[in-house]
């Protein structure tokens, strides 16, 4: 692939999605499968499939389909899973202990190191294995451990506070659950997840499901 190559934010969507079904087919013992094998499975068009993959390099054959595990592995190096990932949590609410009790994100190479909070009668509580520590030690913890990765589980009202100290301390990217944006210098990566606007999708495709 060239590396000024645009590709679209709607393939790169698609990819964990393709890595997912690949997984799940790789453990099911089958080495092949076609285009249209794959399209089935996944409830996407054959022709979409080849042009999302054309745009890494392709990685089948005519007449021979895709060995699946040489895809599997190729997908994982291209969404960066083949390496660990170094990740700490702010917010020990719900939210937050989900994704610490969680075992996918360790499977996909996002170790959490630390979680934290500015509740004090959760310091030194423990969820899972972690214990909980005071935010006021999350910038020097970010240096001394070399942490990449910053999710924010935070109301939004705090959500700012935290990624300015964060990106002050060297953190490279935000995963960001809090119901508002961040705004953070163009070197930083920030993927929002607001799941009230997922919420909203689904009552929309209800709605327009219902008058068809």
């Amino acid at each position: 692939m060239s590396s000024d190559k645009k590709i679209s934010s709607a393939v790169i969507r698609r990819l964990p999605r393709y890595y997912r079904y690949l997984g799940e087919i790789k453990e099911s013992g089958i080495q092949r499968i076609s285009s249209n094998e794959l399209s089935n499975r996944m409830k996407v068009t054959a022709s979409q499939i080849r042009q999302d993959l054309n745009n890494f390099g392709g990685f089948g054959q005519q007449g021979y389909g895709y060995n699946v595990e040489y895809l599997y592995e190729e997908i994982g190096k291209i969404l960066g899973i083949d390496k660990t990932h170094s990740m700490v949590i702010v917010g020990a609410g719900n939210l937050g202990q989900a994704i610490v009790n969680s075992e996918d994100f360790a499977k996909r190479g996002f170790i959490i190191r630390g979680v934290f909070d500015n509740n004090k009668e959760l310091d030194g509580r423990k969820i899972g294995e972690h214990q909980i520590m005071m935010s006021d030690r999350l910038p020097q913890f970010i240096k001394d451990e070399n942490i990449e990765i910053l999710a924010i589980t935070v109301p939004k009202d705090a959500a700012r506070e935290v990624a300015r100290v964060a990106v002050e301390a060297g953190i490279k990217a935000i995963w960001n659950f809090a119901h508002t944006d961040i705004n953070v210098p163009d070197n930083i990566v920030v993927e929002n997840v607001h799941l009230s606007e997922s919420l909203m999708r689904l009552s929309y495709n209800m709605a327009n499901h219902a008058n068809q």
